[in-house]
């Protein structure tokens, strides 16, 4: 099978059905199949999408049993593809599902592992817009991406990573991250981003604060290593004042008490905080361990090949 399109349904009862119908004319060229994941929908979604996984061979149908959250359900859709190419596309109809075109040809002409999607004009709301640039600014820092990818949540990815990402089984995937820590052969294009017809985003600040903490410690030990910087400045800081509140005490005047107790705080502070870190770097490369990252990823073996 040439392509698996994974779409998180959730409260999308009014354009799940287009969607679907679209999809099978847009890819009538080639061999592809659907899968549907609904995340605990309070609409008529499910129903829906029954009927359209009786009507149509080629979808597949889940539902989960309340609402996880879109990265688990599109974790959850690509346990069950098995097209070479897994795309996933929201089920607000926002993007065209005739651009998955596009991904495809480019997967194919540079050999790319994950294509991402960029827009010369998004079409979502203000908050949105700076709640996506927010997150984008903070994976460059802790995920280590080039600063000018776009983490869209339209994208491709080829079925030796999707195999590599669903090894990951802890409560908290974060599709992105997961992405980064297999492989760097990303490639880009431009698709076209069109305006919401129906309804209100289900995108909110409380999903975006989620979002943010899980990156932040989960797919990354920045926080714990900030209290060696941190610690060792205080250290030495508090080194200073006391050495210069004994020459201070040798040649005079007498150095006042609060000075000396609150230079003896200080260092003291920064030798917690240094011992905090050193402490927090094994705890954290035991959380990294625990966390699926994978020592290595194979993507050729001779010994394997027939």
């Amino acid at each position: 099978m040439k392509l698996s399109v994974v779409i998180p349904v959730y409260n999308s009862e009014k354009t799940i059905r287009p969607l679907v119908e679209t999809l099978q004319s847009a890819l009538s060229e080639v061999s592809f199949e659907i899968v549907m994941v609904n995340d605990g929908s309070r609409d008529g979604s499910e129903r829906v999408c029954r009927q359209l996984a009786e009507i149509y061979s080629n979808v597949r149908f889940i539902s989960l049993r309340r609402n996880y959250g879109e990265f688990n359900a599109v974790m959850c859709g690509l346990n069950w593809a098995y097209g070479d190419y897994c795309v996933m596309i929201d089920d607000d109809f926002q993007n065209p599902p005739e651009e998955i075109l596009k991904l495809i040809k480019v997967a194919e002409s540079g050999d790319n592992d994950v294509v991402y999607t960029y827009y010369s004009k998004k079409e979502h709301s203000v908050g949105r817009n700076l709640g996506s640039k927010l997150v984008n600014w903070l994976t460059s820092y802790l995920l280590n991406k080039p600063k000018d990818l776009y983490l869209s949540s339209f994208k491709l990815i080829r079925q030796e990573v999707v195999q590599e990402i669903t090894k990951y089984k802890g409560p908290y995937p974060y599709i992105d991250g997961l992405i980064f820590r297999i492989t760097r052969n990303i490639g880009t294009v431009q698709v076209t981003h069109l305006k919401r017809e129906e309804g209100i985003s289900n995108y909110t600040w409380q999903k975006l604060i989620s979002l943010f903490l899980n990156i932040l410690f989960c797919y990354s030990s920045l926080p714990i290593r900030i209290f060696l910087p941190i610690g060792l400045g205080l250290f030495l800081f508090g080194f200073v004042l006391l050495f210069y509140l004994t020459v201070q005490w040798v040649i005079g005047p007498d150095p006042k008490g609060w000075q000396v107790v609150t230079a003896t705080l200080i260092s003291i502070g920064g030798i917690q905080c240094t011992l905090l870190s050193v402490l927090g770097e094994y705890i954290g490369k035991s959380f990294m361990a625990q966390s699926g990252q994978p020592q290595y990823v194979i993507k050729y073996n001779s010994a394997e090949v027939v």
